[in-house]
């Protein structure tokens, strides 16, 4: 997939697309399907319903969604269409359009979160790397772009670091669980289907089970029906804006240090990027400018969903449901690509010691030293670094479980 207006599109692959959409959405009715066969609600045994959907039918249904809002009306009656006579009429059985839509999200979603978490872990590694390699490496810190005391440059990569380690947690910790809740989130028709079908005492247990069962296949976590209970979903954009966060941080810095008049970082080189159309002496940040780009974006997105959320009314809402599945995608695809874009930035950042000593020497950064020594009369300390080397080994060791995680 490619995006003219979003450079580097490409780099999120097949994640979320129409098509991985799609065959995510078929997934969870197979997997649904089965689990009423195998609790005795339908003559049902290891049903595939892969091979009734092809590629060539992505661009109908998405023409034909507008008629029902979404495209599970047109995948249902296709499936049914495509199946045999004696299966098709168990095909959604027990499902609402909006079940096969989140839990296809959360499917999707699943793909993003492990590709997401391998970035970040890679990143944490040649993060530390960094920190370790320049913790005794001088540079003068920036506060209010202004020079302001001596620090080294291991103790700023350890900040990026905290960053990253921040988001792997919140993304570790994210649940993505299945939505399994029938026509108003309250099993209705698997309950009556368990009626009629088993003449059970405990229909609602025996729905739960299905829908425990289906989960499980597709390897989502259980909980009870969340059809306006949206936390699922801002839940996962917040783990999503974390990592944009803390990339677009490091970029921020990276940017602003690659400026000639400082000199003191470059992004790796590779020909023909950061060229300009008009000046052919310059090359351009493009690695971090990008990176900020998905920053600035993708906060904007995760609103979008926490106003979804909010407005999320009845059992089913009206609009605020539907702006949600387009609006996750799109905040997933460009998370990944800004961490793709971080993890290539950080592999091949150059680090000029050099000018980074002679800035540090362009001003006086020791004059709160000098107070301290004048209130305490004691001479001041060979280094103004503080507590850097212990901040770092606190970072490296933290770095170290979790990547030992």
């Amino acid at each position: 997939m490619t995006n003219l207006l979003w450079p580097g599109d490409e780099r999120a692959g097949e994640h979320m697309t129409d098509q991985a959409l799609l065959q995510a959405m078929v997934a969870v009715e197979s997997a649904w399907l089965n689990a009423l066969g195998a609790a005795g609600l339908a003559p049902v045994a290891g049903a595939d319903l892969r091979h009734l959907v092809a590629e060539q039918d992505r661009e109908h249904l998405a023409v034909t969604a507008e008629d029902g809002g979404n495209p599970v009306v047109g995948v249902v009656a296709l499936l049914r269409h495509r199946a045999t006579p004696a299966l098709g009429p168990w095909i959604h059985q027990g499902l609402t359009s909006q079940d096969v839509v989140d839990t296809a999200l959360m499917l999707a979603l699943r793909g993003v979160i492990v590709q997401l978490g391998a970035q970040l872990a890679t990143q944490i590694e040649t993060l530390s790397a960094l920190a370790g390699m320049h913790r005794r490496t001088p540079m003068v810190a920036r506060t209010l772009t202004q020079h302001a005391a001596p620090m080294t440059f291991g103790a700023k990569v350890a900040g990026w670091l905290n960053g990253v380690l921040d988001a792997h947690d919140r993304l570790a910790a994210l649940s993505t669980p299945a939505q399994f809740g029938g026509a108003v989130g309250t099993w209705s028709a698997t309950v009556e289907l368990a009626t009629a079908r088993t003449g059970t005492d405990d229909a609602a247990a025996l729905a739960e089970r299905v829908a425990r069962t289906a989960a499980t296949t597709l390897g989502l976590d259980y909980r009870t029906p969340w059809h306006t209970a949206r936390g699922p979903i801002t839940a996962a954009a917040d783990a999503l804006v974390a990592c944009t966060d803390a990339w677009a941080r490091i970029a921020s810095d990276i940017v602003t240090l690659t400026r000639p008049e400082i000199g003191e970082l470059s992004e790796p080189a590779r020909a023909g990027r950061g060229g300009s159309s008009s000046m052919p002496h310059k090359r351009n940040p493009v690695l971090s400018i990008l990176i900020r780009r998905a920053g600035i974006a993708a906060p904007p997105l995760a609103a979008t969903l926490h106003q979804g959320a909010a407005l999320a009314n009845d059992e089913r809402p009206d609009g605020a449901w539907h702006v949600e599945g387009d609006t996750l995608r799109t905040l997933a695809r460009r998370t990944l690509v800004a961490g793709s874009q971080c993890g290539e930035l950080l592999t091949g950042l150059r680090v000029d010691t050099r000018r980074m000593a002679e800035n540090l020497r362009m001003t006086d950064t020791l004059g709160e030293q000098r107070a301290i020594a004048e209130l305490t009369g004691a001479k001041p300390s060979p280094t103004y670094f503080g507590a850097a080397d212990r901040l770092i080994n606190e970072s490296l060791q933290r770095a170290r479980g979790t990547v030992a995680d």
